[in-house]
């Protein structure tokens, strides 16, 4: 296949799937070795085995990094701190798009971004949203699932001082209601512990005595 057709059947595809390519197709190493040299070139850059975006200049449509962030792997949703930077709770830019996942952990680094993806049991696996942006869907954890994935997933230990140390800002977006809430359902106590600091800390900065 010439990469002018190829263009014009992908272009408005924001992630290029190898296996929509092999649909009838009993032999699928000629596309694969089209994919290889294609990437080779530079026209097409290769998230993981089988999932490819077109190299910019060749795009017809955005692609946005939430949504291969919850496609390479499924089911995925994004949290952590980039959930927590999405909703501009810390200040810093986090690079990596880090995901939960029910299936095994893996990290996979591209020149579209890294994408690093943390195993999370499946009775766990909830507390998110769709965000749908130009036919692309991605799936974001809620504010305040995210705050309580991060000390659990990196087993924190949350304490006043980590808390300034996270520099928290907005957090009166955090809805308290729904953080308590979604610490019962992790059925730990250390997480319950957890949201009780940070409503304590959401209050402080409430009552204007933190300086955040």
């Amino acid at each position: 296949m010439r990469f002018d057709n190829f263009i014009k059947k992908t272009g408005n595809l924001p992630v290029i799937e190898t296996e929509m390519m092999l649909a009838g197709d009993p032999d699928p190493n000629p596309i694969e070795v089209q994919f290889s040299r294609w990437e080779k070139a530079g026209k097409l850059i290769k998230l993981k085995r089988g999932f490819y975006v077109l190299a910019e200049r060749y795009r017809k449509t955005a692609v946005s990094e939430f949504y291969i962030a919850s496609i390479l792997i499924r089911p995925s949703y994004i949290s952590l701190e980039k959930a927590l930077e999405y909703y501009h709770l810390i200040p810093e830019a986090v690079y990596a798009y880090t995901s939960l996942t029910t299936k095994r952990q893996g990290e996979f680094i591209t020149k579209a971004g890294r994408f690093s993806y943390r195993h999370i049991q499946t009775s766990l696996f909830w507390g998110y949203e769709s965000l749908k942006s130009d036919g692309q869907t991605a799936f974001v954890a809620h504010a305040e699932k995210a705050l309580l994935d991060l000390v659990y997933i990196k087993h924190i230990k949350v304490s006043p001082d980590y808390l300034d140390e996270l520099r928290l800002q907005n957090v009166e977006n955090i809805n308290i209601d729904r953080l308590l809430e979604y610490a019962e359902r992790f059925h730990k106590p250390g997480i319950l512990k957890a949201a009780g600091l940070i409503r304590r800390y959401v209050e402080e900065y409430k009552k204007g005595e933190k300086l955040l």
